[in-house]
């Protein structure tokens, strides 16, 4: 079986493995519930709304940038609960949240060990502008070896045209080829699947209680609950001979 020193290049999904983004929506949701008075909706409704329309979104408009995705379907989630409409200044405050969003406690120490041994990549469902915000504050400045963004390939995971991009800029900017890459992520939909399907070997970092992005199926070659999980299983592994 291969071992996980036997790869060079970590390529990241940031918002649900790095970031705890189920977390930073329901808070970001959380003025239009209380101008509503609702506190009968549960976080399992909440996130299943929520993502059904984030991914209808963004196969229906694959370069808007995710801040005004988030703008977007704001209205539409309030419209699906049956609640008030909010106003502009409310949906774009919700679609500006991102960078809030906190970081999961175990990220930025597990990125620091794990940069030890690999090239760690962003490969996300993001704008530039959006991950700026949080790679300065909840990932403390980390320096990611390269940042890849749905903003710069024109369209989000899981479209196979993000992760041709990934494995092209990689191999350009540090001659690592596919079976060098693991794709490390929590989102079955967004990462391992389609991972799968191009030949990528993956890593799934659980995020025990996560509820978007999950399939039936699960796919993976790997598997811990988190990124501190993982860097301490690298860290235990002898070297590849």
């Amino acid at each position: 079986m291969a071992n996980l020193k036997d790869f060079r290049l970590l390529s990241f999904d940031v918002y649900g493995t790095l970031i705890d983004y189920e977390t930073g929506i329901l808070s970001a949701l959380r003025p239009l519930l209380s101008a509503n008075n609702r506190t009968d909706i549960s976080r399992l409704q909440l996130l299943e709304i929520y993502h059904e329309f984030e991914a209808k979104q963004q196969e229906e408009t694959p370069d808007m940038p995710y801040s005004q995705l988030l703008t977007t379907i704001h209205k539409k989630i309030a419209a699906k609960l049956g609640l008030a409409p909010p106003t502009a200044d409310e949906s774009r405050a919700f679609g500006n949240s991102v960078g809030s969003w906190p970081a999961f406690p175990d990220t930025v120490d597990a990125l620091r060990r794990l940069a030890k041994r690999y090239k760690l990549v962003v490969l996300s469902n993001i704008d530039q502008a959006s991950f700026a915000l949080t790679n300065s504050g909840p990932l403390q400045g980390f320096p990611f070896d390269l940042v890849i963004t749905a903003q710069d390939v024109g369209s989000y995971k899981p479209n196979p045209r993000n992760f041709e991009y990934m494995l092209k800029a990689v191999k350009d900017k540090f001659g690592v080829d596919k079976d060098q890459v693991l794709q490390t992520a929590q989102s079955q939909f967004h990462d391992h699947h389609p991972a799968r399907a191009m030949g990528i070997k993956s890593v799934w970092i659980v995020r025990p209680g996560a509820i978007m992005g999950n399939r039936e199926k699960e796919v993976y070659d790997w598997k811990f609950d988190t990124l501190g999980d993982m860097a301490d299983a690298l860290e235990a592994q002898p070297l590849a001979p």
